[in-house]
């Protein structure tokens, strides 16, 4: 009976992931919010209390949030085979997706015209990103030092603090708080300390030190998939590896691809050492991820039953709502920048709100068919 069971929650997590796989647009934070209505709201998988500690857990770590996230919600429904399996049928179709535009790009040297769809896609994901942080922020702020911390991360934030510096500060200052309000602490404090073919560019590049580069980037990247593209400049563009122009056209495949915004190192891969390179440039990346979360999962129920650390943990979730916050703020700043852009985005907001049960993936994809009608018919 256990058994029919486990392999009936390994099909539960593999048939979800593989779903989110095909229709998660529009990068991380719209990712965990198409994940939270599904495990939260929909399946019941969990409470919404322990995913918002698995999001405070992803953002300690390094590598993209939403795949952790994928993958932390696989070890807790199905184990460590449901671990493997969320995560690779969550990056899975967006590493095809990708490849197979690389092959195209690296075969004829050009994209398809997708900057009209784009146009659309990014006010929509802004309105999802707002309905999703909205009962977030409502389940987060469970004090008045904690909206105190809220709003000082938002702020530090916007001008331009790192992420893991402001989370790992707001949890700091609520352990120093609640230490203050004991007479004792019964509870040790045990730190929880993360250490962290023919090529196309202008140099050749070992199918070694490539998998080497990305595995490294793998482990020590902390922020969205802008910072990787920021690491990706200086690590093979600025070395001769790779030609600017390619990394700029990978940014926009993985723009406009569904899936985690990372799988662009298979496009970038394939640039630069063929089919080998897009395999070891996706294994080197992803790979850290899985580890981090192997070793965090087990330690977060553990976390939560402390007073200590469960006050660090509701620190650093609602230091992760303002973040998401100021994520949200920074792309409508880039992309809200006339009529159009604007009325999508109202429009979306209202969609968001008033139909909050609408899958988030066609709010992403009536954004992109609007932005194409405004920028060819109106």
């Amino acid at each position: 009976m256990e058994g029919s069971k486990s392999v009936s929650n390994l099909k539960e997590v593999s048939r979800l992931f593989l779903r989110l796989g095909l229709t998660a647009f529009g990068g991380p934070v719209v990712h965990i919010a198409m994940m939270r209505e599904e495990v939260v709201n929909k399946l019941k998988w969990m409470s919404e209390q322990h995913f918002l500690d698995l999001i405070g857990a992803t953002n300690l770590i390094p590598g993209p949030n939403s795949t952790e996230m994928a993958i932390h919600i696989g070890y807790e429904r199905a184990g460590w085979k449901g671990l493997i399996l969320a995560g690779l049928c969550f990056i899975g179709p967006a590493v095809i997706i990708t490849g197979f535009l690389a092959w195209l790009y690296k075969s004829y040297g050009s994209l398809p015209q997708i900057q009209p769809y784009i146009y659309g896609i990014k006010p929509a994901i802004i309105a999802v990103i707002l309905g999703a942080i909205y009962p977030l922020a409502k389940k987060s702020l469970k004090s008045v030092e904690l909206g105190v911390i809220g709003v000082l991360a938002l702020v530090f934030t916007l001008l331009g603090y790192n992420e893991l510096y402001i989370m790992f500060g707001g949890g700091v200052a609520v352990i120093i708080i609640t230490a203050m309000r004991k007479t004792r602490i019964s509870k040790s404090i045990i730190p929880l300390l993360v250490m962290p073919s023919t090529s196309i560019g202008l140099t050749n590049i070992t199918n070694t030190r490539l998998f080497f580069s990305f595995l490294k980037i793998g482990c020590i990247l902390y922020g969205s998939g802008y910072v990787l593209f920021a690491f990706l400049d200086s690590e093979f563009v600025a070395k001769g590896f790779l030609h600017r122009q390619q990394l700029i056209d990978a940014i926009a495949v993985g723009q406009f691809t569904p899936g985690p915004l990372f799988s662009s190192v298979t496009f970038v891969g394939y640039q630069m050492n063929g089919i080998h390179g897009a395999i070891l440039a996706t294994v080197g990346i992803f790979l850290p991820s899985f580890l981090f979360v192997a070793f965090l999962n087990p330690l977060i129920l553990k976390l939560r039953e402390s007073d200590i650390f469960s006050s660090f943990l509701d620190a650093v979730n609602i230091a992760s709502v303002a973040i998401i916050a100021a994520v949200c703020y920074n792309i409508g700043r880039e992309s809200i920048t006339d009529w159009g852009s604007m009325l999508i985005a109202i429009i979306s907001l209202a969609v968001v709100f008033i139909y909050n049960k609408l899958n988030s993936a066609w709010i992403i994809l009536g954004g992109a068919v609007a932005g194409y009608l405004l920028i060819y018919i109106v």
